[in-house]
């Protein structure tokens, strides 16, 4: 069904129809000119955070389920809230759409983020939408509620530097993903090119990706998940990280970002770096340094963070935390002790730059 059967105003009413609010402080949700968000005193400070996501820069409509594509929209924001310490409790939703969608289209792109904020329970309660001549374009505004936010700028020298679960899979995944894509357009280039683009009769080659034993991988690209549990975890060990982010740039960029905001250098140790086994098998098929991979991959979507030394026992009782390294004097600059122990690399932000030219 093409969305102009329903114009913009109808698509709105199409799209969130369904929407049932389930937070308190969502006072009135979808239907006015602004939603309506009334947070209490206990619940803390009010944290808003915006990403953007551009069709071709962001992610890839070959490999990536509209469905999929929605999950992943929400999650990153919901993401940046608990990098916070914070709770997400509703966003909004804004979509650039060219005609090549259709109202289907939308519709398997709206049931990944009906279930994302059901995971993790969010209200939708407004946005927009806009004609593009540029493919698609989301931007997901999330707003929550923190009681004592962290910020990046309170990492002081002896504290120490933690990771949630793993990294570099992500990274892993979506070389994955475009090497498969390239095999992809070559078997369907060749093909073309001996029918004579299917003048002889001819169907084109059914292609079947070769993923298996790599679900994880995928999982981590295409439905990553943000890290609910360890904020809760740590709330719950009476863990006060002085400093938190979360990994979507990169271990390194982030590490930069908390250093260079807090005024100190940092120590990690390469042996430390958690890494998943299907990470290391992947990094040495494709021939890559799986430690590079980890430390300037991105889009793994854990969280860092530091916490005063005096709280090393606690931190180690907090399941899915790995320690690092620790926090310097400024002075001594950000860089890995290399896995052998007898030399330092100097960190640089290798991650993800929207504006370099590669």
């Amino acid at each position: 069904m093409e969305i102009s059967h329903y114009g913009e105003f109808g698509l709105i009413r199409h799209l969130t129809e369904n929407i049932e609010l389930k937070n308190p402080s969502s006072v009135y949700g979808v239907g006015d000119d602004c939603a309506v968000i009334n947070n209490t005193p206990e619940e803390g400070m009010t944290v808003v955070t915006t990403d953007l996501l551009l069709e071709g820069i962001h992610f890839d409509l070959t490999y990536c389920p509209l469905r999929h594509l929605g999950y992943k929209a929400c999650v990153v924001n919901f993401s940046d809230v608990y990098a916070m310490m914070g709770t997400p409790r509703q966003i909004t939703v804004s979509l650039g759409i060219s005609k090549r969608f259709s109202v289907e289209d939308l519709d398997e792109l709206y049931a990944g983020m009906k279930l994302a904020c059901d995971i993790y329970g969010v209200d939708l309660v407004g946005g927009d939408t806009s004609a593009s001549m540029t493919g698609l374009t989301i931007s997901i505004t999330a707003i929550g509620v923190a009681k004592h936010p962290v910020y990046r700028n309170g990492a002081r020298p002896n504290d120490l530097v933690c990771v949630s679960g793993d990294l570099g899979a992500a990274y892993m995944g979506l070389q994955l993903l475009e090497r498969e894509k390239a095999v992809f357009w070559k078997e369907y280039d060749e093909w073309r090119r001996k029918s004579n683009n299917g003048a002889d009769g001819s169907e084109a080659p059914k292609f079947q990706p070769k993923f298996e034993g790599r679900e994880y991988l995928l999982e981590r690209q295409l439905k990553p998940e943000a890290r609910k549990d360890i904020v809760k975890a740590l709330q719950e060990a009476g863990v006060t990280p002085t400093s938190m982010m979360d990994i979507s740039d990169g271990l390194s960029s982030e590490l930069l970002h908390i250093c260079k905001q807090s005024h100190v250098g940092c120590r990690v140790y390469e042996e430390r770096l958690p890494i998943d086994y299907q990470t290391a098998v992947q990094a040495e098929e494709f021939n890559l340094n799986v430690t590079t991979a980890a430390m300037n991959g991105g889009e793994d979507y854990e969280l860092l963070f530091t916490v005063p030394l005096e709280q090393h026992e606690r931190i180690q009782q907090v399941s899915g935390v790995r320690l690092i390294g620790h926090i310097t004097d400024e002075k001594l600059g950000c860089a890995m002790i290399t896995r052998d122990g007898n030399s330092e690399v100097m960190l640089k932000a290798q991650g993800w730059n929207a504006f370099t030219q590669d």
